[in-house]
């Protein structure tokens, strides 16, 4: 019977004691997909302060004494779930507004509301998230990833992009719905030229940012159209200001020449990309630029405003997405998993994955890009997104064998993170 929040949380308050304390335990499910290759029956997995000492065929593995055995029958244990593009102070916009979010809900509602959706996901089995962009809340994803890794509260590994960056007057809430005496909330930082580019990444930076969020284009085209925003000496300076520090860059971008300039730029990651061409996408190829597609967001917000029914003919912005990620697939762009959960419940980022099935990929490659991808565009290639000796013990348990049908993944029935179950 799944534990009830207050027991996640109590547990979660005694995580780093728990990991270090806890006898060593062995899982024994049907079959493991260690991030390589197909699943493997008979395996099993041996963890111990908080890592994997042993993976393989359950009669080789030398099992301690004092072992915790942990029955997993008729499951596939796999790597802990990654989805690299997520916003956990958003919830979906059928609920309420992007601009009634930022404009109405307190940050400390939001905040309080972000606890309940970082333990959704990793209830769903995904045990790390890039969140990019607090959406107006400031640094409140800095707070979360403090009390989800002091173990106030439980969630997912988070690494943060606290307010993103967009160019002055060209992100939400949009001035011109309001009237011109109105100060409104900020939806992300904004800035114009150069040195105030290069002076929010110092401050991101410094206050706890993990990533840098770039919104290299957006909706400001008199009828509504997205342009690019930042020239290309603003994106340049900006990649350089981050990498100087550190920090990778993730770019918004869903034209053609916002993609183009930050890919000449050196950003990082290319998200959205909805009207990029063959020539684009090539171009990230050739510079290593990873792509995360957010295929289930036009079909949520599809869903929201114009009335879109699972299943039926897809949209306009719909056939973009798709047209995008097969171009991207052509060109040999790697491709990791990333929703936009937020847009849509989180605990949902599995709809990602099917997605990435239903438009071509084969449920191993969408597993790896989950895991194994993702790990490397975090720079975790060693410690994450594998079952191997010595990688962090992020597990999932689930109904089914993904590796054949990527549905399972909705069928979550244990969840460890760094070594301890959330999850049985």
């Amino acid at each position: 019977m799944p534990p009830t929040r207050p027991l996640l949380a109590a547990l979660a308050l005694l995580l780093p004691a728990m990991a270090a304390a806890a006898p060593p335990m062995l899982l024994t499910p049907e079959r493991v997909w260690t991030g390589e290759g197909a699943s493997r029956a008979g395996w099993a997995v041996l963890v111990a302060d908080g890592k994997v000492k042993a993976v393989g065929p359950a009669a080789d593995i030398a099992v301690p004494p004092d072992a915790e055995r942990i029955a997993l029958p008729g499951k596939t244990l796999i790597p802990g779930l990654m989805d690299l593009h997520s916003h956990v102070l958003l919830h979906p916009y059928n609920e309420t507004s992007w601009d009634d979010q930022v404009l109405k809900e307190s940050v400390e509602y939001r905040v309080l509301l972000a606890g309940r959706h970082a333990e959704a996901q990793l209830r769903s089995g995904f045990t790390t998230l890039r969140d990019l962009g607090t959406e107006g809340a400031m640094y409140a994803d800095v707070a979360i990833k403090k009390a989800i890794d002091t173990g106030v509260i439980p969630g997912p590994r988070l690494f943060v992009a606290t307010r993103a960056i967009v160019a002055s007057s060209s992100y939400g809430p949009n001035v011109r719905a309001y009237r011109p005496d109105m100060h409104l909330p900020e939806g992300a930082q904004e800035v114009t030229g150069v040195d105030e580019v290069v002076k929010a990444v110092r401050e991101q930076a410094a206050r706890g940012a993990d990533w840098i969020k770039v919104y290299a284009d957006y909706r400001t085209g008199p009828d509504g159209s997205s342009h690019a925003t930042f020239s290309q000496e603003e994106l340049n300076a900006l990649v350089r200001a981050a990498h100087d520090s550190g920090r990778k860059v993730a770019a918004h971008a869903s034209t053609d020449e916002g993609m183009r300039r930050s890919v000449l730029a050196g950003a990082d990651t290319i998200e959205h990309g909805y009207g990029g061409s063959a020539a684009t996408f090539a171009l990230m190829a050739a510079r290593k630029v990873a792509y995360f597609p957010t295929l289930a967001a036009p079909e949520a917000t599809s869903e929201y405003f114009q009335k879109h029914v699972r299943g039926g003919p897809p949209t306009p912005s719909m056939q973009a997405a798709a047209r995008a990620f097969a171009l991207a697939r052509q060109a040999g762009v790697t491709i990791g998993l990333g929703s936009d959960v937020g847009v849509f419940a989180h605990g949902g980022s599995a709809r990602e994955a099917e997605w990435m099935v239903r438009l071509g990929m084969t449920p191993v490659e969408v597993l790896r890009a989950a895991t194994v991808v993702n790990a490397g565009v975090l720079g975790r290639e060693q410690s994450l997104g594998r079952i191997a000796p010595g990688f962090v013990a992020d597990l999932v348990a689930l109904d089914g064998d993904p590796s054949a049908d990527i549905g399972a993944l909705r069928n979550v029935r244990f969840v460890m993170k760094e070594g301890v179950p959330f999850l049985r």
